[in-house]
């Protein structure tokens, strides 16, 4: 041993004094390295392509937080399955909040994983040396609407959260203090601004799939009408028809794979069905079908495995009674499985029938499912060609209603198109106070399962009253609850800092109202 170290020795005094350069070269020449790496067009945009991903991991728990916690979605009880992860997605539905749930957190932490991505490529571009103007600011103008769209999701769920808005490189600078809700949206504010004026491209159809012009401006218009600055939001709404938006002419065609990235998309997560290398098929929404022996009646293909996976983000009988007469939305949206169920409520489905007048049977089970991202036969299991609808034009012509109607200006032509495209007569409603329902009515409807409702009911003033009221049925009609849930509370619109986050950072504050 003591000879082998001493040729060792040798050797490395014999490297050191043979080369002029450095003893160990930490930056191999063959190969690829953050120095190396960030130099042209087509790297950053590779890189910007990685902050991207962090959105599909997001969208497998967001549905708890943002859907599933409002009066739109229950789920089926799982009463043979009391594992910790039924729990956690039952809690989050229950309001039975816990800063130690897997589904909340993964929600802060896959933000914060853009966030972290979006910095890195925000700091790198003026070291790009081989990277042409252009090249830069498409790289700037999507990093910056990725780390926006992140924070905003965050500051709505939880609070004022810590502002990182460069590369962590030292680890005394992963530890920040919780930054005020103000000092959040002033930054989610300014990235939005650089994307808008001076960095992102405008739409062209169909479009690539990238955050653009109009993506951007309509993310600062949703952060504009979440603060009440309502003028500012109608003037950017008001430029967007002008880029080439625009409605389908069919409510369900905004949904269909074949109109991807199309006139009424703003912005879009994407998928790629397929089981080759590359792919990213779309599999969050086979957890939105009923627990089944098979969904072969449903999908057109046959998963006999799901029964454990499933019967999450179940259409609410509140929301089933909401939809107006004739609503073409509500056929689009949901459909009824019939069949019968076993002791764990797994079905075996004999029928499935479309939600508009449907009747249930007398000793008839049934259970609602979302039908609008529905379009199989697929390829593979849970193997979807289903992108995620994050805007659409339907949405920024109800912002634009909304933003009109609180400053006392007519909202109906913006409101009225979203109606009479669903099937529904205008409405000549006059009353500021109705037309706020109306408003938020047609958001329901229209966003359905798009994650928008949980966050709707956090920013109208009654969105405390009427959650309660749901509560107040939800605990008379769902069987299997917890003695505690449904206790809604004014403070338990913001979620608890996820635990971990404090044990690692005692920094970090507890929202008001918890006591972990």
């Amino acid at each position: 041993m003591k000879k082998k170290y001493i040729v060792m020795m040798v050797l490395g005094l014999m490297a050191a004094t043979s080369c002029k350069k450095d003893f160990i070269n930490l930056v191999p020449e063959d190969s690829l390295s953050p120095e190396t790496f960030f130099q042209t067009d087509d790297q950053l945009e590779q890189a910007v392509a990685a902050a991207y991903v962090p959105l599909r991991d997001l969208l497998i728990n967001d549905y708890h937080t943002s859907e599933m916690r409002s009066d739109n979605t229950h789920y089926i009880p799982n009463p043979n399955n009391r594992g910790t992860a039924t729990v956690y997605r039952e809690n989050v539905s229950d309001w039975n909040n816990d800063a130690n749930n897997d589904y909340v957190n993964a929600v802060y932490y896959h933000c914060y994983t853009g966030i972290s991505r979006s910095n890195i490529v925000i700091g790198r571009i003026p070291q790009a040396a081989k990277a042409t103007v252009a090249g830069k600011a498409r790289a700037d103008g999507q990093a910056k609407f990725l780390r926006a769209w992140n924070y905003f999701k965050l500051v709505r769920l939880f609070g004022g959260v810590p502002l990182y808005l460069t590369e962590v490189t030292k680890a005394e600078e992963a530890f920040k203090n919780r930054a005020t809700a103000d000092e959040v949206y002033a930054q989610i504010i300014s990235d939005a601004k650089d994307a808008i004026k001076e960095l992102l491209p405008p739409a062209k159809f169909p479009q690539s799939g990238e955050a653009t012009k109009g993506s951007a401006t309509m993310l600062l218009a949703d952060v504009y009408v979440t603060q009440k600055k309502y003028a500012e939001a109608e003037e950017l709404l008001n430029t967007l028809p002008a880029m080439g938006y625009g409605l389908n002419a069919n409510y369900a065609d905004a949904f269909l794979p074949a109109n991807k990235n199309g006139r009424e998309s703003l912005f879009e997560v994407q998928y790629l069905e397929g089981t080759a290398v590359g792919t990213q098929p779309n599999t969050v929404i086979f957890q939105f079908l009923p627990k089944t022996t098979t969904t072969v009646l449903i999908t057109g293909t046959a998963f006999p495995t799901n029964t454990t996976g499933s019967g999450w983000n179940i259409p609410s009988f509140d929301l089933l009674n909401t939809y107006e007469a004739n609503d073409k939305r509500l056929d689009a949206s949901i459909g009824i499985a019939e069949g019968t169920n076993d002791a764990s409520f797994v079905m075996k489905i004999t029928a499935v029938k479309s939600a508009a007048g449907y009747i249930p049977k007398a000793g008839q089970a049934y259970t609602p499912f979302i039908k609008k991202y529905v379009h199989g036969p697929y390829l593979a299991t849970s193997n979807s060609n289903d992108d995620w609808p994050m805007y659409r034009y339907s949405e920024a012509l109800l912002l634009l209603a909304e933003a009109q109607n609180e400053q006392g200006k007519s909202p109906l032509i913006a409101l009225n198109a979203v109606r009479t495209r669903a099937g529904l007569p205008a409405t000549n409603e006059s009353g500021q106070s109705a037309l706020r329902d109306i408003i938020l009515h047609e958001r329901r409807v229209e966003l359905a399962f798009e994650n928008k409702r949980f966050h709707d009911l956090q920013r109208v003033p009654n969105g405390l009253s009427i959650m309660q009221t749901y509560a107040d049925k939800a605990k008379t009609t769902y069987t299997n609850l917890e003695p505690s849930a449904f206790n809604i509370r004014a403070f338990k619109f913001l979620f608890p800092v996820p635990l971990p986050e404090r044990n690692l950072n005692p920094g970090m504050e507890q929202n008001p109202g918890y006591s972990f």
